[in-house]
């Protein structure tokens, strides 16, 4: 036995000298050999006076002395280890152990908390999250819940310091007893793993060892442990473990878990409930009751019986509550769901970017963000989208009955369109990198092999059977729709529908998407030319409504663009503007853009908002250049606004997630267009609804009108009715909509069901009604402002919106109902809808 004693001893030596040497050398490296042999003779002599002090009280030559001395430097070597070991944990020294959180990170720990979105007026929208987290305080937590959890999982919780060494020592005796005892881990230390990831922060040289990762795991987690008992009151430690402990289903919190499994605040969790939830701490996933109820159950029971064994609950109560049976009401979050989904899109991408500029990450920070969406009226958007929509859609499917909507310019089926688009898709790509050499394949799995989905139809959801092929061919024939309503002075995006349901139709028809806006540009061509000094023109101003032939050079060859009206005729009246306008007539706004120069119109819509490309064709007064909804509207808000282009605001302001305001946003603005020329187009746009044969008027059989209110606006129809737009105007919200189908190629066969004002008008038409039914927004109605700046270009009394001129080879007569004697500018009695003329047809 002494021989043992003795090898053993020898062994330790080697290792402590080994230690001692390589410490020497590095210290050496680090501080200077010399400086180092100082720093050991010193301790050499502190040592020497150590031992002649204990050989004044112990006899060396005694028989038991070398056993004392032995197991001195034994304790005190096993000391110097512990502290060195402590040494290398906590500052990870030579990146052997990995990361430790500092002493401020464990005074202040930092959970990941999901940022909030609001409404302007409060409302809660949604939430992005890496994990779904929202806080919740230790009085709000369920005494049952928290019996639960202590009698399940940490009964001495309130006796240890963060560690449990009795619980500990009955795991050891478990293990060297063939026992399946868990493990010995306190509340405190899984929160320690909970807050610091120690799972996975132990990315050291040492980490990289099976057994010796688990010993260093532990080891931080002990450590961790002890500082957060002497930072944080036991109740505090609890109100932290139940904010970060992971509940299984993207559910982070106890509060979010309640909301998510039982669909319920933490408060009204009976015991049963809690019991499940404190369950799934053994495994989330075994144990979760939407995936495996029995086994969520049993392990319920076992939570209530635990509760009953520590005088929580009595053996009554226990059995009683043992034999209900497993009730949840899952309700999972979608950050996509509920109002403004669309919108929401574009509001991560604004915060993502301010965050990277500013230090915010808006998954973990537990940011509160307040848009201008108004609750409300976002509601009111929504529903009026829906109805509208769903009417058009009843509409276009009796229009194509029996036939495929996608066609060309003739009305006739595009052959391979679904096959085409079919190409486009990520399934499509994914089946010909799995199968490179194997059409068949190919082939079946898109258009052989059904799958059971849930699809969108305006009736409700519902499940079938289709392959991916039909499924492409039953979306594409859905008419989508963007709509958006902004206050004209400030910026505020007050709603914003971009599509039918985001769960369904991801595309964004407010901002993603542009197509040809068709006769809601022709508005720019008009400021061009009443703002431009050189041309000085008014509304009063008349040009002459007749074919308009303009040759220019494409390709190296000469060609030529004469754009038709849509009424298939020329009046051959000298109109004013504001009747052109009014009326949509191609040939007036062609001449218009001609005379004051296709560049000058591109310079003006830039200027006025219009941030896309645009091309500098004669063509491009009729909408031929692609724009977004948001565009439009935003640049439509610059007339209301006096010539003030403001640029479009979504976020309003950014909190911390404790409340402290981080930044108010004010759009920025610029004077971009003389208030005289702004004043006088919202007197143009007027004219839609107000000279006879406007292609606005069909807004006069929704009930708006009240209160002196008065609007403009401007519908656009494109070639083969692909897209249908309507902008209004108002003293102080301007809404724009759209509406056609995901490809151009959809669209109706007869301009009479396809302009903007039978598609894209309702919507626009049926929201006002909603807005302005609603106490809340009475102050949005009323007559336009009156001018600030004197008027000088004539706009009042123009002596007719046009004047006869005799006769050219076009025969047909000028309609009576145009008589100028009976025309006064104001607000006209609602006369009946008459065709839009917007649009260019030969685009």
């Amino acid at each position: 036995m002494s021989d043992f004693w003795e090898r053993l001893r020898a062994f330790w030596h080697r290792i402590t000298q080994g230690i001692r040497g390589l410490i020497y050398k590095i210290v050496a490296a680090i501080a200077g050999k010399e400086r180092v042999d100082r720093w050991m003779y010193s301790y050499n002599q502190s040592r020497q006076n150590f031992r002649s002090f204990v050989h004044q009280y112990i006899d060396p030559e005694s028989s038991y002395y070398p056993f004392l001395r032995g197991s001195a430097k034994f304790f005190l070597n096993a000391l110097l280890l512990l502290a060195i070991y402590i040494f290398l944990l906590e500052t990870n020294f030579l990146w052997l152990t990995g990361e430790m959180p500092s002493v401020e990170d464990l005074r202040n720990p930092k959970l990941n908390q999901a940022s909030e979105i609001y409404t302007l007026d409060g409302v809660e929208i949604g939430k992005f999250f890496t994990e779904n987290r929202t806080p919740i305080e230790f009085k709000d937590i369920p005494k049952h819940v928290k019996d639960a959890l202590i009698a399940t999982e940490d009964i001495r919780f309130y006796k240890h310091s963060g560690i449990d060494t009795r619980a500990l020592g009955a795991v050891a005796l478990s293990v060297l007893t063939g026992g399946d005892r868990g493990g010995g881990s306190t509340i405190t230390q899984q929160l320690a793993k909970n807050l610091f990831k120690t799972r996975r922060s132990s990315k050291g040289i040492l980490g990289r060892i099976p057994l010796v990762r688990t010993f260093v795991i532990k080891s931080k987690e002990w450590l961790m442990a002890k500082k957060l008992e002497s930072n944080f009151t036991k109740d505090e430690i609890l109100t932290y473990y139940f904010n970060t402990v992971d509940f299984g289903s993207n559910s982070f919190g106890l509060k979010t878990a309640a909301r998510t499994y039982f669909n319920k605040t933490p408060d009204k969790l009976n015991i049963q409930e809690g019991a499940v939830l404190v369950g799934l701490q053994k495994a989330t996933t075994t144990y979760n009751p939407i995936r495996n109820p029995k086994r969520s159950k049993e392990r319920r029971n076992v939570v209530l019986s635990q509760m009953a064994k520590y005088g929580y609950l009595s053996k009554t109560q226990a059995d009683s509550i043992t034999s209900l049976p497993l009730e949840t009401d899952f309700t999972p979050e979608n950050p996509s769901a509920g109002p403004a989904s669309y919108l929401k899109n574009a509001v991560v991408e604004f915060v993502r970017d301010w965050g990277e500029r500013n230090g915010y990450d808006l998954y973990t920070d537990g940011l509160k963000i307040y848009t201008t969406i108004d609750s409300k009226m976002q509601t009111y958007a929504d529903e009026a989208v829906n109805e509208k929509m769903k009417q058009l859609q009843r509409v276009f499917e009796n229009h194509w009955s029996g036939r495929n909507p996608w066609s060309d310019e003739r009305g006739k089926e595009i052959p391979g369109f679904i096959d085409t688009v079919a190409k486009r898709t990520e399934r499509y790509r994914g089946l010909i990198r799995r199968f490179p050499d194997q059409p068949d394949s190919v082939r079946y799995y898109m258009k052989v092999k059904k799958n059971k989905i849930k699809v969108f139809d305006w009736s409700g959801e519902r499940e079938v059977e289709m392959t991916p092929y039909d499924s492409i061919a039953y979306y594409k024939r859905f008419l989508q729709a963007g709509m958006v309503a902004m206050d004209p002075y400030n910026g505020h995006i007050r709603a914003w529908v971009g599509g039918l349901d985001h769960n369904y139709f991801k595309y964004d028809h407010v901002k993603q998407a542009k197509r040809q806006p068709g006769s809601t540009f022709k508005p720019f061509v008009y400021a061009a030319a009443i703002d431009d000094t050189s041309m000085n023109l008014s509304p009063c101003d008349r040009i002459r409504d007749e074919p308009f032939r303009k040759e220019f050079v494409e390709n190296g060859e000469k060609t030529f663009w004469e754009p038709r009206n849509s009424t298939g005729y020329y009046s051959y009246a000298n109109m004013t503007l504001r009747r052109a306008l009014a009326r949509s007539v191609n040939s007036i706004t062609a001449r218009l853009t001609d005379r004051v120069g296709p560049e000058k119109v591109a310079e003006y819509a830039h200027r006025l908002g219009i941030k896309s490309r645009l091309q500098a064709v004669p063509s491009i007064g009729l909408g031929s250049s692609d724009v977004s909804l948001y565009e439009m509207v935003s640049a439509y808000c610059t007339f209301v606004n006096e010539g003030t282009y403001t640029e479009p605001i979504i976020v309003q302001r950014i909190e911390d997630r404790n409340g402290n305001e981080i930044e108010v946003f004010r759009a920025e603005s610029k004077q971009v267009l003389s208030p005289e020329t702004a004043f006088l187009m919202v007197h143009m746009l007027r004219g839609g609804l107000e000279e006879p044969g406007g292609t606005s008027q069909n807004l006069w059989s929704f009930n708006i009108f009240r209160n002196g209110h008065q609007m403009g606006g401007k519908t656009g129809t494109t070639s083969n009715n692909s897209d249908g737009w309507f902008i209004g105007v108002s003293n102080k919200l301007v809404v724009g909509a759209w509406v056609g189908g995901d490809d151009r190629s959809i669209h109706f066969r007869s301009t009479d069901l396809g302009e903007g004002a039978k598609t894209a008008m309702p919507l626009v038409g049926r929201f006002l009604e909603k807005v302005y039914a609603d106490a809340k927004f009475k102050d949005l109605q009323g007559p336009f402002a009156k001018p600030t700046v004197p008027i000088i270009k004539q706009y009042l009394d123009c002596g007719g919106g046009y004047e006869e001129e005799p006769a050219e080879p076009d025969t047909t007569e000028v309609d009576e109902e145009f008589d100028d004697s009976e025309f006064e500018p104001t607000v006209p009695t609602a006369p009946e809808p008459v065709p839009d003329t917007t649009g260019n047809r030969e685009q």
